[in-house]
């Protein structure tokens, strides 16, 4: 299997290395709330963790640190340099086809094969073998990017919704493809809120339940310097929670997080 040429130059232009530690506005809102959501469903010991799509193992890297035994998998060999290199196992793999054998993780991460999979189908392939490799009782934690991310974005925070970008934006919103190629963003699909958990129950998994990951918080003006004020954080933070499971406010989030259970029995 193939990842898109496009996708596949976007990322190993290498930036995803620093996204989410303030190279990109809101990474480390996306971090932090990333990171409480997993925190607050990993059930206690030490857990075989499979961090699909982990990119330079970012993620990887704290649930190592919390005691977690932890193999990172992605399409891009860059990624898999910048993990190796920062102590995580990782090599290439794509989640639509893992090499892991059945029932082998406590949990999966998939934390971005969602809104890189533009067809419905690789989609459904991806959450499949999610769902093999987890054992019964196992835990998935399945990242996408909401419907209306970037007409939000581009209007709001960065004041960049202008006449070529705007049929991009527009094309998303109707049917969730963003045809970005390199040069806004990349390819991706934004999913409806109702759209993630509908993908991740059909795979398989119990009840799914959707989290609004940032919130409204990265929409806000000066991000960073919000960020560095510990009271500000602190609201930022507190204003990501709660709202974070508001059936009305979740399609105005950027990441929406899905956190399912593959079921102790077939059903």
């Amino acid at each position: 299997m193939r990842l898109d040429p496009d996708i596949q130059a976007f990322y190993e232009r290498g930036a995803e290395a620093d996204r989410l530690l303030g190279g990109f506005p809101s990474g480390p809102l996306e971090l932090e709330r990333t990171k409480e959501l997993i925190g607050r469903h990993l059930p206690d010991g030490g857990l075989q963790i499979l961090d699909v799509g982990g990119g330079p193992g970012v993620h990887a890297r704290w649930l190592m640190d919390l005691g977690h035994e932890v193999r990172l998998v992605d399409p891009v060999a860059l990624h898999v340099e910048q993990a190796t290199q920062a102590g995580v196992a990782a090599e290439l793999g794509d989640a639509r086809s893992l090499t892991s054998p059945d029932s082998s993780a406590d949990v999966v991460l998939m934390l971005g094969p969602l809104y890189h999979l533009l067809e419905a189908s690789d989609r459904e392939l991806a959450l499949a073998e999610a769902h093999r490799v987890l054992r019964p009782g196992g835990l998935l934690f399945a990242a996408a990017i909401s419907r209306f991310a970037a007409l939000l974005d581009m209007l709001v925070r960065t004041d960049a919704l202008d006449e070529a970008v705007m049929p991009l934006v527009a094309e998303a919103v109707k049917t969730g493809a963003f045809r970005g190629g390199l040069e806004v963003f990349t390819n991706a699909y934004f999913h409806l809120p109702s759209e993630l958990a509908h993908e991740v129950e059909a795979a398989g998994f119990g009840d799914a339940e959707v989290f609004s990951v940032e919130g409204p918080g990265f929409l806000v003006q000066n991000f960073e310097d919000r960020w560095a004020d510990p009271t500000r954080r602190e609201i930022l933070l507190a204003s990501a929670r709660l709202v974070e499971t508001e059936p009305e406010m979740l399609a105005a989030a950027s990441h929406l997080l899905a956190v399912a259970r593959r079921p102790e029995t077939l059903r």
